[in-house]
């Protein structure tokens, strides 16, 4: 779903409650965790040891990362249109109550959704945007990762 007709950084504020999606699917494969662990250093077996996975991990496969799922929820808000296309900038700017409710083994699509829940005027252009962000597998019971999200947008 894109962003409605008429939201911008200017009108942010009369489209709260709003709900917004990622426009498509994110592969989560071994490589893309695999390329995670190199970059956060975290090497535990249960994410990038594909075998012992499949023989000794409860899920049967490796899974990503709790915090690789968390980090795609900034980039895909972009890419859903709740962060104004005509923003100068988006920075994160926090989170709350973030948990991480099943996992996502590798293979696996996420997509993400989003709820505008508020918008605060923080003067000199800036606003802070909280959103409420879910990301897991489309079929799936359970979220993968739930998590306010905190923006400060610049117009």
């Amino acid at each position: 779903m894109a962003a409605p007709e008429g939201y911008n950084t200017q009108t942010m504020s009369d489209f709260i409650g709003q709900e917004f999606a990622s426009p498509a699917a994110i592969l989560i494969d071994q490589d893309r965790i695999n390329g995670f662990a190199e970059a956060t250093g975290d090497h535990q077996w249960i994410h990038v040891d594909v075998e012992r996975a499949r023989k000794e991990s409860p899920f049967g496969a490796p899974i990503a990362h709790g915090f690789l799922t968390l980090s795609l929820l900034a980039a895909e808000a972009i890419n859903s249109g709740v962060i104004p296309a005509d923003a100068k900038a988006a920075l994160n700017y926090g989170l709350g109550k973030v948990r991480f409710l099943a996992p996502v083994t590798a293979g696996s699509e996420v997509r993400a959704s989003y709820k505008l829940a508020s918008v605060e005027d923080k003067g000199k252009g800036r606003s802070l945007l909280t959103i409420e962000s879910t990301l897991g597998e489309a079929d799936a019971d359970t979220p993968a990762v739930v998590a306010e999200l905190m923006a400060m947008v610049i117009s």
